[in-house]
């Protein structure tokens, strides 16, 4: 009790009188322990231990550790005058416990000091943002660099446009014959923009170099050529368990050439476009004694198997003829949409069942088995070689007579659209647009056979001079009749006549501005057959 009371009157005469006496300090008071600290923000050191120091002069001072095993933190009373694990204490006047890293060769070390009560119970570590400094410091020259290549690269893209359109104005139209009801320039060069090609894209064009076959397993078959088997097939994606549906088409050994033509082709990066096929790799299965092509799937199947089960609105025959006449101008062109120069390519098997819906109904063009690649390199010997190629029913006259201009690759050119024209018609044959709608027959319908030979071809389209009928009724509808018109132009029996995959192009384009009024106004008479005529006609 004694000492109780003495305790009590030093502790009066020290508030009394200030610097008499000075108070000892109340410190958390643990031996090392582990800690849950990460060196950053604010934590608790975690100590239930709280001491009066010794000395009057001590400050409480906590230290963490942290080596490859754990974290640790210490609590004790410590005077500042003397070093604590060969540190001396900085800046231990504060009221709150802020770390401090030193430098240790046993892995991180932080001490704070203070001088209130239990002070050193709430670790304070220091925010890192030097550290963030010095990374933004690091990446600003890659953000600089970054902002002038693609800066660059839209300039360059700018001025490349703009000089291939300066070419295309410029260049003569080579044509001969009468003129249709629309005067196409050579500004009809079809034009598209990065995004609207690369848009079907979900994957690049690449063959597949691993020495292992892709994870693919069959399906059912969807179609059968002369050539090759294709099939719709599961794909497993590498990531995860889930399968991406693909189409493969399967070549036997004995079809190598044809396998190969076709994966040549399919292999430009430049044939890349939203209505051709998009291609994924190609493949030898030597086990199965196969050659494979892998592609996109499209449901809906090829335009000659939609055109028999469906009729087609006016609306359906602007996609699906716009988009069909969009993909041969691309194969024709000798530049991409973005203006880098592309080899030609010509089809020379272009028919209905060699193009295929997608679900957004427009069309993409596939079976490249037969196709041509108008390279500079080729000679008129390499030209006269490639044979008399495709199909019957589908073959220009020149074809059909052996007689293309071998000096001008522009004459394998006019033999697709030949072919595109006789296309267009039977997608227009199923449109409600022109009246009473026939169940489908391909061109020439009932005149020719099934499977017509060359020289039955040639009575027809030689000697008769025979083009699939155009009703008058047809025309009676202003967006039909300039379909038709085109169509004519595209089947001229003179080549030279014909008009080029590109012009055809531009013609829809100017036809779905020109259109679009007329389409809202007789869209709904186009919905009822029997009074499309009547309607169409008042228009006109």
């Amino acid at each position: 009790k004694d000492l109780d009371v003495l305790f009590f009157l030093c502790c009066v005469v020290g508030g009394m009188v200030p610097g008499l006496f000075k108070l000892m300090n109340l410190c958390k008071f643990c031996d090392e322990v582990p800690s849950s600290c990460n060196g950053t923000g604010t934590c608790q050191a975690n100590c239930s231990i709280t001491s009066i120091c010794e000395h009057p002069d001590e400050v409480c001072v906590a230290v963490w550790r942290k080596n490859e095993a754990n974290q640790t933190v210490e609590t004790v009373c410590h005077l500042p005058s003397k070093p604590l694990n060969g540190i001396r204490l900085e800046d231990y006047n504060r009221t709150t416990c802020e770390m401090k890293e030193y430098k240790t060769d046993s892995g991180q070390l932080y001490i704070c000091s203070c001088t209130e009560e239990e002070c050193n119970d709430i670790l304070i570590f220091p925010h890192n943002d030097q550290m963030v400094s010095v990374i933004l410091v690091s990446l600003l020259p890659l953000l600089v660099l970054a902002v002038l290549v693609v800066t660059s690269f839209y300039c360059y893209r700018i001025q490349r446009r703009r000089k291939l359109n300066e070419w295309e104005t410029k260049k003569p139209l080579k044509r001969k014959g009468p003129k249709g009801p629309l005067d196409c320039s050579d500004a009809c060069a079809i034009m598209m923009d990065d995004d609207r090609s690369d848009s079907s894209s979900t994957h690049a064009n690449s063959l597949n170099h691993n020495t292992e076959p892709l994870p693919i397993e069959l399906d059912l078959q969807v179609g059968k050529g002369r050539f090759a088997e294709v099939y719709k097939a599961k794909l497993k994606q590498s990531s995860s368990e889930q399968f991406e549906t693909v189409a493969v088409k399967i070549f036997p050994y004995e079809e190598y050439a044809s396998w190969k033509n076709e994966k040549d082709i399919f292999s430009d990066i430049d044939l890349k476009h939203e209505n051709v096929l998009h291609f994924l790799t190609a493949e030898e299965r030597k086990v199965e004694k196969q050659y494979w092509l892998i592609t996109a799937y499209h449901p809906r199947g090829n335009l000659q198997e939609y055109l028999t089960r469906h009729v087609i609105s006016w609306e359906d025959l602007r996609l699906l003829g716009g988009s069909l006449v969009r993909g041969v101008a691309h194969l024709h062109s000798d530049h991409t949409p973005c203006g880098r120069p592309k080899v030609p390519i010509v089809h020379r098997d272009l028919k209905s069942s060699n193009i295929l819906v997608k679900n957004d109904l427009t069309c993409c063009l596939c079976d490249f088995g037969l196709g041509l690649r108008l390279d500079n390199s080729l000679s008129v010997d390499d030209l006269a070689n490639s044979g008399q190629v495709g199909t019957a029913r589908y073959m220009a006259p020149e074809v059909l007579e052996s007689r293309i201009n071998l000096e001008n690759i522009e004459s394998f050119k006019q033999t697709d659209v030949y072919s595109m024209a006789l296309v267009l018609w039977e997608i227009t044959s199923r449109c409600n647009a022109i009246g009473e709608v026939k169940d489908y027959e391909p061109p020439f319908g009932s005149k020719v056979r099934e499977h017509p030979c060359v020289e039955s071809m040639k009575d027809n389209v030689l000697r008769d001079r025979g083009r699939p009928e155009i009703p008058n009724s047809w025309t009676k509808h202003p967006g039909v009749a300039l379909v038709c018109a085109t169509i004519n132009e595209c089947w001229d029996h003179d080549p030279e006549a014909r008009l080029t995959a590109q012009c055809v192009a531009e013609r829809f384009r100017e036809m779905d501005d020109e259109l679009d009024k007329l389409s809202t106004r007789s869209s709904s008479a186009e919905k009822i057959p029997e009074d499309c005529s009547v309607s169409v006609s008042d228009d006109k």
